[in-house]
């Protein structure tokens, strides 16, 4: 089987798993992202680690999860929100950790454990607010999040390709385009259109508004993924999903698109 074939069928296979385990139950999609925190975590801190820093994997991976069950947990209604108040003590747990370790630098190390929390546990647990926005458990919601980034990065492709000239942001990533970003742009605002019309959990102007931010933080969020891999001299973030790279790779603009709908569509609601 040669590299395209691999591509195609983990493409294939993990697309059907990921759409499935959204669509199936509210408990299916709670698994399935919580094995994308927890993988995503430890593939942050490998990479940290094969540069010579030293975060807490172990506090780190910890943390995510207690944050990540935490929000599920609170999002479904089955504890209060007063819960959320564990968090501060808790985060500072990782100090605390840290006395015992006698590693050097102790407080970056400290620091880059946090940063994998916010960065990857963090928004992924803000997929909850999300998915329970209508006062139950939307698959709409979460899989036409999906749908408008694969639409943009499909739309930015092909445009990008075709009619590609002037650089979006040559310093971190040189294959990106202005033209491939207004395609991108174009096809996700098409696709919000059609989600309005069969995924009615949200209005047609919730979606286009969806789309927009999809278009503009999704982009960003490739690029700050860029940026991190860049400043550690990897090309793939990890070689978890065959041909695809890591879990970093792959959904590195939702990590960052996340937060901003979830603050959106809280305002709008």
């Amino acid at each position: 089987m040669n590299n395209l074939q691999l591509r195609l069928l983990a493409g294939v296979l993990g697309g059907a798993v990921f759409v499935g385990g959204i669509y199936w139950s509210e408990w299916t999609f709670f698994l399935l992202f919580l094995a994308l925190t927890v993988l995503g975590l430890l593939e942050f801190y490998r990479l940290l680690s094969a540069r010579g820093f030293q975060p807490n994997r172990a506090i780190g991976a910890l943390l995510g999860i207690g944050l990540y069950v935490l929000g599920f947990a609170v999002e479904r209604g089955t504890v209060t929100s007063d819960w959320l108040f564990v968090l501060p003590p808790v985060m500072l747990l990782a100090l605390v950790a840290e006395l015992y370790r006698k590693k050097e630098q102790p407080f970056t190390n400290v620091a880059l454990t946090l940063v994998g929390v916010f960065y990857i546990a963090a928004p992924f647990t803000l997929l909850h607010v999300l998915a329970f926005l209508p006062g139950r458990y939307s698959w709409q919601i979460i899989l036409g999040v999906m749908f408008l980034i694969w639409a943009s990065d499909t739309g930015a492709y092909a445009a990008g390709k075709s009619f590609g000239k002037n650089k979006l942001f040559p310093r971190i990533s040189p294959g990106k385009t202005w033209e491939g970003w207004v395609g991108g742009v174009l096809l996700s605002l098409g696709v919000a259109w059609l989600l309005s019309v069969f995924f009615q959990d949200l209005a047609l102007w919730h979606w286009l508004g969806v789309a927009l931010l999809v278009s503009v933080f999704g982009v960003l969020g490739d690029l700050v993924e860029s940026m991190l891999k860049r400043s550690l001299d990897v090309k793939d973030s990890g070689t978890l999903i065959p041909g695809h790279g890591g879990i970093l790779d792959r959904f590195d603009s939702l990590i960052l698109v996340v937060p901003f709908l979830v603050a959106f569509l809280e305002l709008v609601k």
